[in-house]
């Protein structure tokens, strides 16, 4: 496990300096107690740069310098990249903060999971939505309650139409819509009606609209419509689930993203200080993902 420097937080380096780097990535780690933001290293270097100095860290200038300052290093980069660089990562025993999908394909999400187990290092996945209150409290009750009998989850944007994240080529790309928010709705369904053991079909629709059929290992089918091309303002987030005990629903609150990646590091640090590598968003949730990512994209082709 990382050495802690001497006021006791973990030495984080961050890799990317794109729109989400800048606004969740970095404030979030300076601002942790329990972590350091120590270095930032970017395809960019003026990016890596101003980033860095913007909350006093270092900028390196290659990863292999990045992995000599820190004990653990967040991903902010395409799926493609953080497949590569997080495998070098785990084997210079680096702990991980990993972006969704872990991979590009299925092939390097395996390729990437293996490393991580065979570091014996920690690795969370960032699902946002996972780590809110307001998620955990709503699926502590469904568990409790029981007796659903099917759901459904819609994630209607217009985020690639301007904005942000437009310019974004991986998210424009062959993945679209199903690699960038897929891994949230694919997630959340399978946490409140059990394991997704299938993806039972899958179609893609003129302006990249997903729409998903899903077969849970008890038996329950959901479903997932999923846009980022849409004209929608505010963009819609919504999980249900329906039952013995009626329909209930999950939603996204505006600014949750910052809360969510706090509680994503209270809960990384408390791993590492433990000396613990399992948790429900670990790598391995990751791999369980891109698998089914994988599934749908095949059947829509």
């Amino acid at each position: 496990m990382g050495q802690l420097i001497a006021d006791g937080q973990l030495r984080v380096g961050l890799i990317g300096a794109g729109p989400w780097a800048s606004t969740i990535h970095a404030p979030g780690l300076a601002d942790h107690p329990g972590t350091a933001l120590t270095a930032v290293w970017a395809r960019r270097p003026e990016a890596a740069q101003t980033l860095a100095e913007t909350h006093c860290a270092a900028t390196a200038s290659s990863v292999e310098e990045l992995f000599e300052q820190v004990d653990a290093v967040a991903f902010a980069v395409p799926p493609s990249i953080q497949a590569e660089l997080a495998v070098r990562a785990a084997e210079a025993g680096k702990h991980l903060i990993l972006e969704k999908p872990i991979a590009a394909d299925l092939a390097g999400a395996r390729r990437l999971a293996d490393a991580v187990a065979a570091a014996d290092v920690a690795a969370l996945v960032v699902l946002t939505l996972r780590y809110a209150a307001q998620t955990q409290e709503w699926l502590a009750g469904l568990a409790q309650a029981g007796g659903w009998a099917g759901g459904g989850a819609r994630w209607l944007s217009g985020a690639l139409l301007g904005g942000q994240y437009a310019a974004s080529e991986w998210r424009q790309g062959d993945g679209g819509a199903l690699f960038d928010i897929g891994p949230h709705a694919l997630d959340l369904l399978d946490a409140a009606l059990g394991p997704v053991t299938e993806v039972v079909a899958a179609r893609r629709s003129p302006g990249d609209l997903w729409h998903l059929m899903l077969a849970h290992e008890n038996g329950v089918v959901s479903t997932a419509t999923l846009a980022l091309r849409l004209p929608v303002q505010p963009t819609v987030v919504e999980v249900a689930v329906w039952g013995e005990h009626g329909y209930r629903t999950l939603g996204r609150k505006p600014g949750s993203a910052q809360e969510s990646y706090t509680a994503l590091l209270d809960d990384f640090a408390a791993m590492i200080a433990s000396g613990t590598t399992a948790h429900p968003c670990d790598v391995r949730r990751g791999l369980h993902l891109q698998n089914l990512l994988e599934q749908a994209r095949n059947l829509a082709e």
